[in-house]
């Protein structure tokens, strides 16, 4: 029987110094807004299949997604990671330690040399490391997660120095992101434009329930879904606006997780299928 004790050669570790970045993060922090929208449950096939039908056309004048994997399979854990630095990682194998990290805990690379890239953070999160420098943190929240009315949903909104959640940014609200973007256009008007902002905004309009997107749908699909997205599409570029109206902003949106709706006889998320762990990314600057 072939031993399973092997040694993991270094090159699938990777060299550091050879990670390869699209954006230089410490040009970016200091001198630009961050937004950070999470598509909370949405999938890489709709958002890609909407994409390549253009029926996403406000999303797709920024670039193409990218097929990542995530960190979690579910709000919560995905969140955790994700705000400690760990957004989705790319799909196709990449040596761990070139892939392009924009945010790293300093306290990671102790011994090791640091992307030139990457933005070293202090802190247990890369909000608390922005918090650090400088920025004001707004966390605009969606899902139960962030509502603020239980202990557990309590955690993540607590990373933040101001949190937001409202009935009307719920989930089964059918117009919930035109409720956040009030919000937000309210919101920004407090601070000014030389002061720099990170704002997480969880749209959570693809999460179930969804059905009410497609006129005589019974329950949420894949079609459903996919409707969610158009409708939330069909109102983002105004949130672009308003922070386009601040000054540069470097937008990072992307999905928590994915969701099933019977394949395989899996159902929702909290779970791990490839449907799940397999999201959409992009980063772009406004």
């Amino acid at each position: 029987m072939e031993s399973l004790n092997k040694e993991i050669p270094m090159k699938v570790l990777g060299d550091i110094t050879k990670a390869k970045y699209s954006v230089d993060m410490n040009e970016i922090v200091g001198t630009h807004d961050i937004l950070f929208v999470c598509l909370d449950t949405l999938r890489y096939d709709v958002a890609f299949n909407e994409q390549e039908n253009n029926g996403t056309p406000n999303l797709n004048k920024y670039g193409k997604w990218e097929k990542r994997h995530a960190p979690g399979n579910f709000t919560y854990p995905s969140h955790l990671a994700m705000f400690a630095g760990f957004l989705p990682t790319p799909a196709e194998p990449i040596p761990m330690f070139e892939m392009e990290r924009l945010f790293i805990p300093k306290d990671m690379l102790a011994n090791m040399p640091a992307p030139k890239g990457a933005f070293l953070f202090e802190g247990a999160t890369f909000v608390e490391g922005l918090e650090k420098v400088g920025y004001e943190t707004i966390c605009v929240g969606g899902v139960g997660f962030f509502n603020k009315r239980t202990e557990i949903n309590r955690v993540l909104p607590k990373l933040f120095k101001y949190s937001y959640w409202h009935p009307s940014f719920s989930c089964h609200i059918k117009n919930s992101f035109e409720n956040q973007l009030d919000f937000i256009e309210r919101k920004l008007k407090e601070f000014d434009s030389d002061k720099r902002i990170f704002m997480y905004l969880n749209i959570d309009s693809i999460h179930y329930p969804n059905y009410f997107y497609v006129e005589g749908a019974k329950g949420d699909s894949v079609e459903t879904h996919a409707a969610a997205l158009r409708y939330v599409d069909s109102h983002i570029e105004r949130l672009f606006d308003l922070f386009r109206a601040r000054g540069k902003t470097f937008v990072i949106a992307c999905s928590d997780h994915g969701s099933c709706y019977g394949e395989d006889g899996y159902h929702f998320h909290c779970l791990s299928h490839e449907i799940v762990y397999t999201v959409p990314y992009k980063h772009f600057i406004l």
